[in-house]
């Protein structure tokens, strides 16, 4: 190993910030204005890295829109919060549980309980990745505090080499998984308030970072139109009457009509929408299809010759 590779350089989260050296001591409220200043400031480093987060989107964008897969893969704290992002991707956007894969090092168990040992295990993790054929199309996104976790480095290197779109978050720079993907995306942090403790503002950071990712893919594939999300999967009381209010909001309704164009729809907010636009019911699938099921062209299409009807 040279003295200027990746996993020779200092390990920034690792750290120890001096001013925190007595934080055991301080009172209650400085304590807490010490953690929220802190999460401040992982906010403001996921913002200053919005162009390589530009570049992570324009490049998943097109293969997600070919119908290609979404991986979140991560060791620790790390993994779970890829998990949370990915999972409730579901419910928010109705992305289709087949074209989403969630890695976590030591499997399931490790959501509830450190799974030890896990993250070192580079054959583990090119297994599990090959095990789901990653292709050209899928976008795997590896999630990783150090940027140095094995799992996760060894499994981003397997997919690109697999032909997959690779993207490494991580909060130290020039570390191994932002060398290994293909797009990496460095949101330095800085050490903690409690030393090595990545749970504190390099969590913050990272769970910002994907929500910026995710939320804009799913809002540039079709998922929010006019800021709601009209793919939301109504499943209990509450979403229903959400779903009442987001179709008339976009379609100038009545409550009553709203419901009733939700129940001819199964519920289906962006077909209840259509539905009200006066398009026929046999019509809505196929342009949905047509459109890759974005509202925004299909109203485009329907203003441009004359045929909307509200």
């Amino acid at each position: 190993m040279t003295p200027n590779s990746p996993s020779a350089l200092p390990i920034l989260t690792e750290g120890q910030d001096p001013r925190y050296a007595d934080v055991d001591l301080w009172p209650v409220s400085s304590v807490l204005d010490a953690l929220a200043e802190s999460q401040m400031s992982a906010v403001a480093a996921v913002r200053a890295a919005v162009p390589e987060l530009e570049r992570a989107v324009n490049a998943a964008l097109p293969r997600l829109l070919a119908g290609g897969r979404l991986f979140y893969v991560g060791a620790g704290t790390s993994g779970r919060i890829g998990m949370q992002d990915g999972v409730e991707l579901l419910p928010t956007f109705g992305w289709e549980p087949d074209r989403l894969v969630l890695l976590l090092a030591g499997g399931n168990d490790a959501i509830y309980q450190a799974a030890e040992g896990a993250e070192d295990r580079e054959d583990v993790a090119r297994a599990e990745i090959l095990a789901h054929d990653p292709g050209p199309n899928d976008v795997v996104i590896g999630i990783a505090a150090s940027g140095s976790t094995p799992y996760t480095c060894a499994a981003i290197a397997t997919a690109r080499a697999a032909g997959s779109l690779t993207i490494g978050i991580a909060c130290n720079p020039s570390c191994l998984l932002l060398g290994a993907a293909e797009v990496g995306i460095s949101i330095v942090t800085g050490p903690e308030v409690i030393s090595g403790s990545t749970r504190l503002k390099a969590g913050t950071a990272q769970k910002a970072t994907l929500n910026l990712i995710s939320t804009t893919l799913m809002i540039r594939m079709g998922h929010a139109y006019r800021g709601q999300m009209v793919d939301m999967r109504v499943v209990n009381d509450k979403l229903r009457r959400r779903a009442c209010r987001m179709v008339q909001s976009l379609t100038t309704s009545t409550a009553e009509q709203a419901m009733e164009a939700l129940k001819a729809t199964g519920f289906n907010v962006k077909r209840a929408v259509m539905l009200r636009w006066g398009i026929a019911a046999d019509r809505i699938d196929p342009l949905l299809a047509a459109h890759d099921g974005n509202l925004r062209t299909i109203q485009a299409q329907m203003d441009a010759t004359g045929n909307r009807e509200d």
